[in-house]
Parts: structure tokens; sequence; C-alpha cells
């Protein structure tokens, strides 16, 4: 009679002894949470404000620009981080480290899922910042046209939908990146501490979710008129 192999279930712990890629691992493990996670969650208030109108949010948005070296902070505490986990978790994925005795039945759809919403997530920020940071009004030097030029961008519908999906995608991603994290790096050891925390990041996720489309919905509301002074305020398109 053959013997039946047996899947162990559960996350696999990230273990030394495999050479650099132990290192980069773990700072991919740990980019996903801090900062990047520090970041969206720092993000997803940040735009919430505009739930208490265009005035609100603009005086958020002048607040974040008016950090001093904002540039650099974006530029170390963001940028580099995200494009570091993005890069090399597409590492990761196109080079197959994974598979069905590391991320059983359900866990290798959740792995899939997961890469995937990277993805997303990933095509979502990409074209996210381009159009709110290099087109269009210069925010950093005209913070109160913000709102406005927020709720240009979701007149759209195709832009709409991207940011419907973004946001989706993005907090299926984090929620689901911590629950990865601590099972990764020992934080929950057993079964019924990983079920608490499944069902913790669940509700996480669903929080991010309906923050996010209330934040959208809030850029249908009647704003102010704004007509863009010509000159430093407007990007250089090249046209």
């Amino acid at each position: 009679m053959a013997s039946v192999s047996h899947v162990a279930r559960g996350v696999p712990p990230i273990r030394a002894g495999q050479g650099h890629s132990f290192l980069l691992r773990r700072l991919h493990s740990l980019s996903g949470i801090i900062p990047i996670g520090a970041f969206l969650i720092e993000h997803f208030i940040s735009n919430a404000f505009a739930t208490n109108g265009w005035k609100a949010y603009a005086d958020q948005v002048k607040f974040l620009t008016g950090l001093p070296f904002v540039l650099v902070l974006e530029t170390v505490g963001i940028y580099i981080p995200i494009l570091y986990h993005s890069l090399y978790g597409f590492h990761i994925w196109f080079s197959g480290k994974s598979n069905l005795s590391d991320y059983p039945w359900a866990g290798n759809f959740m792995y899939a899922a997961q890469r995937w919403t990277g993805a997303v997530t990933f095509a979502y920020i990409v074209w996210h910042t381009y159009t709110m940071r290099f087109t269009g009004i210069h925010l950093l030097t005209n913070s109160a046209a913000a709102f406005h030029k927020v709720q240009v961008e979701l007149q759209h519908p195709w832009a709409l939908a991207f940011y419907i999906v973004g946001i989706i995608a993005a907090s299926w991603h984090f929620a689901y990146g911590v629950f990865l994290f601590c099972a990764k790096w020992g934080i929950t050891v057993s079964e019924r501490s990983r079920r608490w925390l499944a069902r913790a990041c669940v509700v996480m996720a669903l929080a991010f979710i309906v923050t996010g489309l209330a934040t959208i919905s809030a850029f249908f509301r009647p704003g102010p008129a704004y007509n863009p002074p010509p000159g430093p305020e407007m990007v250089e398109s090249g046209r």
C-alpha cells in the first residue's frame, strides 16, 4: 500500500541558512509593515479628511507637503521601500520559490491572491503618483487645489474604476501581509492565534476598503471652483 505524504499546514517561517536570500526576504517582509504599512495607514487617514470637506482636505495636504525635507522623506521613507518591496516581490513570484507544499489548499490560493493584489497595487501606486505629483496642478506649491485635482480625475470612469480596484487590492495585500508577517516572524505560533489574527486581518481589510470608498464618495460633493494661475503652479508637461 502506497504511503500518503503529509503536507504541513500553515505558513512556513523565514529560516536562516538560505544565503543572502534570507536577509533579502527579511527586508522584504519587514518593509511591507514598516515603513510601507505605516505610510498606507497614514495615507488612508489623510485622504479621509476629504469627508470633512474640501478645506479640511486642502489643509491636510498643506500640512504634509509643508513638512521639512519632504522630498527626502518621500524618497527614503516611501519610494525606495515601495520599489524594493515590489521588485523583490516580483522576483519571489517569478522565481517560483513557493509551491503547494509550502502553501497547501486554501493557502495556495491566498498566496496567489497576494501576488496579484501586489501587482495591481504597484501599478496603481505608479499611476496615482504620476498623475498626482507630475501632471497638472503642482500640489507641493498649491495645496488649495488638491480637492479639485482629485475631483476632476475621478470624473473619468476608468480612473474611478482604477481607484476602487486599487483601494481593494492595497487593503487586501496589506491585511494579509500582516498575517504573513506575524506567521513568518514567529509572532503567531499556534493554530488558535493564527485563526484570531486572520479574523482581525479580515476586519482590517474591510475597514480600509470602507474608508477608501467613503473617501472617494466625498470627492463627488460640490467643491470650490478653481482657475489655475499660469506659471510655476503647473507642472511642466512638455507640450
